[in-house]
């Protein structure tokens, strides 16, 4: 490609990258799995107890940002707001599709011997360490960086045991420029999150 050629396709990418406004866009939030997950009322039982989730990040407000060549980047927010509820009602609404009856409660300080007096067969609750995703728009390879951290707790009443474990997961993905839309982020970051809960749920203990 000579250097004329170069400059138009340049000039190209940044009318349809930079031109945007920028400003906050809403992310819906789901957990489709991948896996089947065919033990899961084995594992955990008919009922679930989940308790509120906790945001432990520094910054709540924000999940991530697409920074195009040109212009102002844009910011992104989880849809439902606060992440937390997005993520209880991600899998809340999953859990029941597997036909686990979830039922809201209310804090859970992870003691064993509490279990006892739950009145679900497990119960679960969630910290938020990390959730970040990040698109950095290029002329060839543009990028999707998203990095989730969670510890989650799982007590199972048939166990008598409370199971604590932290998930960390890195992952990056590429995407041609012209296919860029909000969308592309969403997807992505729910492709994460199908990573992350058919792990867990696969093996919950």
């Amino acid at each position: 490609m000579n250097g004329r050629r170069f400059f138009l396709l340049f000039c190209l990418v940044v009318l349809a990258t930079g031109c945007a406004r920028g400003g906050t866009y809403a992310l819906y939030l789901r957990y489709d799995p991948v896996k089947e997950l065919s033990s899961l009322q084995q594992k955990l039982g008919a009922t679930m107890g989940l308790t509120p989730f906790k945001d432990n990040r520094p910054e709540k407000s924000l999940i991530g940002v697409y920074r195009p060549l040109g212009g102002k980047p844009y910011y992104f927010t989880s849809q439902p707001f606060p992440l937390e509820k997005a993520l209880w009602e991600a899998i809340s609404q999953t859990l029941s599709q597997k036909g686990i009856k979830v039922v809201p409660r209310p804090e859970w300080g992870g003691d064993p011997d509490s279990l006892g007096n739950v009145e679900t067969d497990s119960i679960m609750n969630l910290e938020i360490k990390q959730f970040w995703s990040e698109a950095n728009a290029s002329l060839f390879t543009p990028r999707i960086l998203t990095r989730v951290s969670f510890v989650i707790h799982l007590g199972v009443k048939k166990e008598g045991r409370v199971f604590t474990r932290k998930v960390d997961l890195e992952k990056e993905m590429s995407f041609p420029i012209w296919e860029w839309d909000r969308e592309q982020m969403a997807r992505t970051v729910n492709q994460v999150l199908a990573t992350v809960f058919d792990e867990f749920f696969s093996n919950p203990y």
